[in-house]
């Protein structure tokens, strides 16, 4: 009895210095790996990125009471963030205006904001050389209300042109909205609201050309994805084409006519004979 009591007790402490020894080991691991990933961390690059100090949205002020400072991994740095207090509020510039919301401890990006000096508006949001253009839209042309500003469209027009009867064609694609009725906020409510206008940004050549489609037929939208940049090509529908319907031409058989020349006077006269083959 006594001999496998002592049997039982020189296994357990065998055991248990195996698992002492097996927890050191690991331990010891863990230290290594953490001192290596110190040490890597120590080598990484740190760049200084200005971050919102508290909650802001559109049309808010955003000022340098409002502006911290956060380290960044280089290679982590977001597109468009700012670095430098200077780049955010370049000479006698004490503010900036909001264009989209901004939660606190995010990266201050240049695109969220109105160019230094600059008021909130329309003009804010137009880029260079381009031009803002209203359409009058209603519930069924305006994709149900589902639109905001920032989403891109495509423009149809619907009307009759000679020889083809009533078509609709797309005459725009991938236009881009900074306004819908009266309001360019882009963090706008996604519930549907029943909008009676829409600003696009077009060029001076697309001006001219919306104002006749909007005086010469019905214009209608499409929503187009955040991430299809593709080309639609050119995209156009007929009634016929819509109902299958194939017309044939007839084909209209024109008598020939053959003339001689001949002078009278001194006038030459063309006198009609039957034609021979």
């Amino acid at each position: 009895m006594r001999i496998a009591f002592a049997g039982v007790f020189i296994a357990g402490v065998g055991l248990a210095g195996f698992a002492v020894f097996q927890t050191h080991q690991y331990i010891s691991q863990m230290q290594v790996e953490l001192a290596a990933a110190r040490s890597q961390a120590n080598t990484i690059e740190m760049v200084d990125v200005m971050i919102a100090n508290r909650e802001l949205r559109y049309g808010q002020s955003l000022s340098r009471r409002d502006v911290g400072v956060a380290k960044f991994p280089a290679n982590a740095v977001p597109k468009n963030a700012i670095t430098e207090v200077e780049q955010l509020f370049p000479g006698d510039t004490r503010s900036r205006i909001v264009l989209r919301s901004i939660d606190p401890m995010e990266p201050i990006l240049t695109t969220k904001l109105t160019e230094p000096g600059k008021q909130v508006g329309i003009n804010s949001h137009l880029s260079p050389g381009k031009r803002a253009f209203t359409i009058s839209v209603n519930q069924s042309s305006a994709v149900a209300g589902f639109l905001r500003p920032g989403d891109r469209v495509d423009l149809f027009w619907t009307g009759r042109v000679s020889n083809v009867g009533e078509v609709t064609r797309l005459i725009h694609p991938h236009l881009r909205l900074i306004a819908v009725d009266q309001s360019a906020d882009m963090d706008r409510a996604t519930e549907a609201v029943s909008a009676r206008s829409i600003t696009v940004e077009v060029t001076p050549t697309q001006v001219a050309a919306l104002a006749q489609a909007q005086a010469s037929g019905n214009l209608s939208l499409a929503l187009v994805g955040w991430d299809d940049d593709g080309d639609v090509g050119h995209v156009e529908m007929t009634r016929d084409q819509m109902l299958g319907v194939v017309r044939e031409e007839s084909a209209v058989e024109v008598e020939e006519k053959c003339h001689i020349r001949t002078r009278r006077g001194g006038d030459l006269v063309l006198i009609e004979i039957p034609c021979t083959n």
